[in-house]
């Protein structure tokens, strides 16, 4: 059976290379649909012989990946990040599956956080829905955290080998990603008519915290363990923050 891999991006010259070799491996096409970057991320990616490439002007995560998605030909998706690679080792498990696929396969992610493998908190163990029929799958369209949305009688089934996600490879790229999720998380905690915001920004950042680094085990990994931990608290109690800040200048 053909698999399409589908990729969106923007200035990642740094990682496309790894992303797209990976899926050269195993997919009969590659679609890239791209949003103006401004860096090598163009080049790099023409120089992929199953490589097709769009440039197209960000429409948000779910909306992007559903455009690219119908750009696909093949019947079936595999769809990654351009910070992610698969595995070796994935790439062979999803090889033996390839004739007979059915349902939808979630892949376990295992991040690097400024060149450490982060294996607990909530980090790991960390199962995406990624591999998938095109014509019973869409992405959901929120400002922030798009999710898959399968047909409800798809099956879903676990991969057992490992995908590679290269997050940040610095704490200063983390805290701007923080920065710009929260603004979005924002705009949806107003959506939602939520109260008690300021509360909301100690009692759900610390308990995220505590949850992650004590309870997930986050300790285990050290001082970016600590940091992992800690900015992810950060970032849960801040679009609440921002969320009362932007209700009370109203």
């Amino acid at each position: 059976m053909k698999i399409s891999g589908v990729v969106i991006c923007k200035n990642e010259e740094r990682n496309i290379k790894r992303c797209l070799s990976s899926l050269a491996s195993v997919c009969d096409e590659i679609i890239v649909v791209d949003s103006g970057s401004s860096d090598h991320t163009p080049e790099i990616c023409k120089s992929f012989d199953k490589v097709k490439f769009f440039d197209h002007p960000w429409m948000g995560y779910g909306q992007q990946k559903n455009y690219a998605n119908q750009l696909a030909q093949g019947p079936y998706i595999l769809s990654l990040d351009a910070d992610e690679e698969l595995s070796d080792e994935l790439v062979e498990e999803i090889h033996q599956l390839k004739q007979n696929l059915s349902g939808v396969y979630a892949l376990n992610r295992l991040t690097n956080y400024c060149g450490t493998w982060i294996h607990h908190s909530d980090w790991f163990p960390d199962f995406q829905k990624r591999l998938f029929p095109k014509d019973h799958c869409r992405w959901s369209e929120s400002d922030v955290h798009e999710t898959l949305l399968p047909d409800e009688s798809l099956e879903i089934k676990k991969l057992q080998a490992l995908a590679h996600h290269y997050s940040f490879h610095t704490i200063e790229d983390h805290i701007n990603t923080i920065n710009k999720y929260s603004a979005l998380g924002a705009q949806e905690v107003l959506k939602k008519n939520k109260k008690f915001l300021v509360a909301s920004f100690f009692i759900n950042g610390t308990l995220r915290f505590f949850k992650a680094y004590f309870l997930k085990g986050g300790f285990r990994d050290g001082f970016h363990g600590f940091v992992v931990c800690a900015l992810s608290g950060f970032a849960v109690g801040l679009k609440y923050l921002k969320a009362a800040n932007l209700k009370y200048k109203r």
